[in-house]
C-alpha cells in the first residue's frame, strides 16, 4: 500500500513539474514572440507598403495580446501607426508606393479625411497608389479616391447611399417596466436627453442633424468628384438610384473605378508599376513593419502628443471597458507630469470624445490651463470634440478642428432615471418615509428616485445646479475663446456645429490636421529642430496579461447576446446610475449610415 501512494505522489508530482515547466517555456516563447514583434525591420528596394482598410480605427494602436492568444481579436487599426507609416513611407527610398486593400471600415468622416489627406500629400512626392477592393463602403471609397487608380472585383460592390442619421429612442420600452427619466437641462440643441422622453426628433434636434449630416456629405461628394471627376449632381443622383447594387460594369461606366479585376490579377498592375515580370515576387511592407524600420531621430526639442478618446469620466470604472475612456484623474495626473518635464516643450491633445461627466470635464481644463500656462498646448479635434470635450479644450492656447469634425455643444444635462414606478406598481415595493427635515431623503450620493419622483422643491433645486453649471461652461468657453459670455449664449444651448461652420463662429481657431497643430505648437515654442513622442501610450502586454481577470469584455458578449434588442438600453441604465449626474455629452446618439 505504502508503494502505491508512493508512486501515485510520484506521478502527481511529476505531473505538476511538466505542467509548471511546460507554462513556463510556454511563457518564454510569448515574450519572445513579442519581443520579435518589437525587433527592427530592414526594408527592400522597391518595395510597397500595404494599407488595410478594414475594422476599427482608434486615434492610437491598441496590441491586443490578450485576443492575439485566444483567438479572439477584432481588427483594430491605430490611427497614430498609419498617419506615421504614411509619412515615413513618403520620403523612403525604399517604398515606391502604396497599395490600398479596402474592405469595410469603421470609423468617423473625421478620421477618414485626416487619412485621406496623409495619402494626397504622400503623392506630391510623386510616388503612387494604387487601390482595390471586393466591397468598398463610404468610408473606403472615399479614402480611395485619393489613389492613381481604383479597382473593383468584377462582382464587387461600392456603396455609394448618402449619410443619414436614426436616432433612437427608448421612453415607450423603460416605460413598460416602469421606469421613467427626470430631466433637467439648458438648450433647447441639448437633444441627447430625447432619447428616454421622446419617441421622435425635436424641430431643433432636427434642424441640427440636418445641417450636418448634408455638411458631411456635402465635403465628402466635394472631394470625390474632384478626384473622379463625377459631379456632384451626379453622385448624388447615383446614391438615389442605389447604385451600389448595379453591378461593376455600371460602376465602371459612371468612372467610380478604373478597371474590374480579380484579386489575383490586381498584383500584375502593381508588378508593372514596381517593373517587375510575371514570376517576381512583391516586396510588401506592412504598417507595422514600416514604423519599425524607420525610427524617427530624436533630435532637436520634443513635443508631446496626448490622445484623449473615449467617454469622459472621473475615475476608473468598469463602464464599457471594451471602449476608450478619459479618466479625469489619470490625464490630470498626465498633464501635471508634462508641465514639470523639461523636456517638453509643448503639447498637442488630440481629442476624440463626445463628452461626459461635467465634473471631469472641468478638472482637465482646470490642468490644460495650468500647462497652457508654462508650455504651449494646441488641441487638435479628430471626429468629435463636442461638449465636455469642448470644455476641457478651453484651457488651450489653439485649437485645430477638421472640416468635418462635430464639436461646440455647449450645454448641460442631468437625465435622472425614476424607478418608482418598477418598484411600487411592477414590483409591489412599498415606501414611508420620515426625516428631520423637509428634504431629508434627498442626496446627491444617491440621487435615483426609487419610492418617489422629485418633489417640486427637489426639482427646483436640480434646475438651479443645471443652470449652474451651464454659465460655468459658457464662463469657460467666453475665458477661452476671448468672446463675451453674451457672444458664447448665441453658439450654445447646446447646439452641436461642424469645423467649418464652428470656424466661422470663433469656436475653433484653424481647419487642418493634426500635423498642421503639431507645426502651430513648435511655432508658438518657436522650435526649429523637433520631433513628437506620444506621451499617452495604450496598456501593454504585461498589464493585460496579469490584469486578465479585471477584463470584463467575455461577460459584456454575454449579456449582448442574452438581451438582444434589449442590451443597449439596459447598459444606459447601468451606466446613468454609475455617471455624476451633470453631464456635459454630445446631445444625441447619431448613427450614421
Amino acid at each position: 500500500m505504502k508503494d502505491f501512494l508512493k508512486n501515485v505522489l510520484a506521478t502527481i508530482i511529476g505531473i505538476f513539474l511538466f505542467g509548471s515547466l511546460i507554462g513556463f517555456f510556454g511563457l518564454i516563447s510569448l515574450i519572445g514572440m513579442i519581443s520579435s514583434k518589437s525587433a527592427g525591420t530592414t526594408l527592400q528596394d522597391n518595395s510597397v507598403l500595404v494599407l488595410k482598410l478594414q475594422g476599427i480605427i482608434n486615434e492610437q494602436a491598441s496590441d491586443n495580446f490578450i485576443g492575439q492568444i485566444t483567438g479572439h481579436q477584432i481588427n483594430q487599426i491605430g490611427m497614430n501607426e498609419m498617419m506615421s507609416a504614411i509619412k515615413k513611407a513618403k520620403n523612403d527610398k525604399h517604398i515606391q508606393g502604396i497599395y490600398l486593400e479596402s474592405g469595410f471600415l469603421s470609423t468617423d468622416w473625421a478620421t477618414v479625411q485626416e487619412i485621406r489627406g496623409a495619402l494626397q500629400d504622400f503623392r506630391k512626392s510623386g510616388k503612387w497608389i494604387i487601390a482595390y477592393g471586393e466591397r468598398f463602403n463610404q468610408p473606403t471609397y472615399y479614402i480611395s479616391t485619393a489613389a492613381n487608380k481604383v479597382y473593383l472585383n468584377p462582382e464587387g460592390m461600392i456603396d455609394w447611399h448618402g449619410i443619414a442619421a436614426q436616432p433612437e429612442y427608448y421612453k415607450d420600452l423603460f416605460a413598460k417596466f416602469g421606469v421613467r427619466f427626470q430631466i433637467f437641462k439648458v438648450g433647447k440643441y441639448k437633444s441627447y436627453t430625447e432619447t428616454f422622453t421622446e419617441d421622435k426628433m425635436s424641430d431643433a434636434n432636427r434642424e441640427q442633424m440636418s445641417r450636418i449630416i448634408n455638411g458631411l456629405w456635402s465635403e465628402v461628394c466635394t472631394q470625390v468628384s474632384q478626384s473622379r471627376h463625377i459631379s456632384t449632381s451626379q453622385l448624388n443622383q447615383y446614391a438615389d438610384e442605389i447604385v451600389s447594387l448595379d453591378g461593376g460594369k455600371s460602376l465602371l461606366k459612371k468612372n467610380f473605378v478604373d478597371g474590374l479585376l480579380y484579386a489575383d490579377e490586381i498584383k500584375s498592375v502593381v508588378k508593372k508599376r514596381l517593373g517587375l515580370e510575371d514570376d517576381d515576387m512583391i516586396h510588401q511592407v506592412s504598417v507595422t513593419e514600416m514604423n519599425k524600420a524607420i525610427i524617427n531621430e530624436d533630435k532637436g526639442d520634443k513635443i508631446a502628443l496626448y490622445y484623449c478618446e473615449g467617454s469622459i469620466i472621473d475615475k476608473a470604472n468598469s463602464l464599457n471597458n471594451n471602449e476608450p475612456q478619459i479618466v479625469a484623474s489619470k490625464v490630470c495626473k498626465d498633464l501635471e507630469d508634462m508641465a514639470n518635464d523639461d523636456r517638453i516643450k509643448a503639447v498637442v491633445l488630440r481629442i476624440n470624445s463626445g463628452g461626459g461627466d461635467a465634473y471631469a470635464s472641468e478638472q482637465i481644463w482646470h490642468y490644460v490651463k495650468k500647462l497652457n500656462a508654462q508650455k504651449p498646448v494646441v488641441v487638435s479635434m479628430s471626429g468629435m470634440a463636442a461638449s465636455g470635450a469642448y470644455y476641457m479644450s478651453m484651457g488651450a492656447r489653439w485649437i485645430v478642428a477638421q472640416p468635418t469634425t462635430e464639436t461646440g455643444s455647449i450645454g448641460i444635462f442631468a437625465a435622472i432615471p425614476d424607478f418608482s414606478g418598477l418598484m411600487t406598481q411592477k414590483l409591489g415595493i412599498k415606501f414611508d418615509e420620515i426625516g428631520t427635515n423637509k428634504n431629508s431623503t434627498f442626496s446627491m450620493n444617491n440621487p435615483i428616485p426609487m419610492a418617489r419622483p422629485y418633489n417640486e422643491d427637489e426639482a427646483k433645486a436640480l434646475q438651479r445646479y443645471v443652470d449652474r453649471g451651464y454659465d460655468l461652461f459658457c464662463q469657460r468657453v467666453a475665458d477661452g475663446r476671448k468672446l463675451s459670455v453674451n457672444q458664447v449664449h448665441e453658439v450654445a444651448q447646446g447646439h452641436v456645429f461642424l469645423g467649418t461652420d464652428a470656424l466661422k463662429l470663433k469656436l475653433v481657431d484653424q481647419l487642418g490636421s493634426m500635423d498642421d497643430a503639431i507645426q502651430k505648437a513648435a511655432s508658438f515654442a518657436k522650435l526649429k529642430n523637433y520631433y513628437t513622442v506620444d506621451y499617452s501610450q495604450p496598456t501593454n502586454w504585461i498589464d493585460q496579461l496579469f490584469g486578465i481577470t479585471e477584463d470584463s469584455n467575455s461577460l459584456d458578449e454575454q449579456l449582448r447576446l442574452a438581451l438582444g434588442e434589449y442590451y443597449t438600453p439596459f447598459m444606459m441604465l447601468r451606466n446613468i446610475k454609475q455617471h455624476e449626474v451633470l453631464q456635459a455629452r454630445i446631445p444625441y446618439i447619431l448613427n450614421l449610415y
